[in-house]
């Protein structure tokens, strides 16, 4: 649309201007950034980025340190509850506010040599007394002054003996602050009925879940006896 304007001229004669509405607008000069602001920027943002990096990286070994730590399985004394190559996630922190119990599939450090770990579950708890038989392990406490035979239903395949070596029985009292523990894998398992007591101090914590092999994932339940 054009606006018509009309202006009186000498005379008679009557003068036209036509006005377009839009006017041309000056031409913008090419836009050219500081090098220093470059800079500047992407030192910014790389800074960003390591500052990222390092938060992850700490959170990841305070979780790891403190609360959960991954272990793969190596060997087959926990068969068949676990197998080798097992990838498991191992909770540190609930034995910072409670006691191990019974049942539990624990991580610790092997009392003989601490390079090494070793998986295994806890049968006997401190102050108990534990009688292991040619087919069954029978526990003395407070609460069973009488014994209680252990029903261990996580042992598929219990096949010859409990005991190791040519030993009939083991009867042991359990002191303070030690713990008693076996394989599921009764006559394929290094454990206290070879080497002692397990002092709670080498404990690392507690088999929560496997996650690896894929079709093989698991919750690791606590038993009932």
């Amino acid at each position: 649309m054009l606006n018509q304007q009309k202006t009186q001229s000498q005379g008679s004669e009557e003068e036209v201007r036509f006005v377009s509405p839009y006017q041309p607008k000056a031409q913008n000069a090419p836009a050219v950034q500081d090098a220093g602001t470059v800079v500047n920027s992407f030192f910014s943002v790389l800074f960003e980025i390591i500052k990222t990096v390092v938060v992850v990286g700490v959170l990841a070994l305070l979780l790891r340190v403190y609360i959960i730590q991954p272990f793969i399985v190596e060997g087959l004394s926990m068969s068949s509850t676990l197998a080798n190559n097992d990838y498991l996630l191992v909770d540190k922190l609930s034995y910072r506010f409670g006691e191990p119990q019974r049942g539990d599939i624990i991580v610790f450090k092997y009392p003989k040599d601490e390079r090494f770990n070793y998986i295994k579950r806890i049968i006997g708890l401190p102050g108990e007394t534990i009688r292991i038989t040619q087919n069954n392990v029978v526990i003395t406490n407070k609460q069973n002054p009488d014994g209680l035979i252990l029903h261990e239903n996580y042992i598929k395949d219990i096949g010859g003996s409990l005991l190791n070596g040519d030993r009939r029985v083991i009867a042991v009292d359990i002191p303070q602050g030690q713990y008693f523990v076996m394989g599921d894998n009764r006559q394929g398992s290094s454990d206290s009925r070879e080497w002692g007591f397990l002092p709670q101090k080498e404990i690392i914590g507690r088999s929560l879940v496997r996650l690896f092999p894929v079709g093989d994932f698991k919750i690791l339940r606590d038993p009932t006896y």
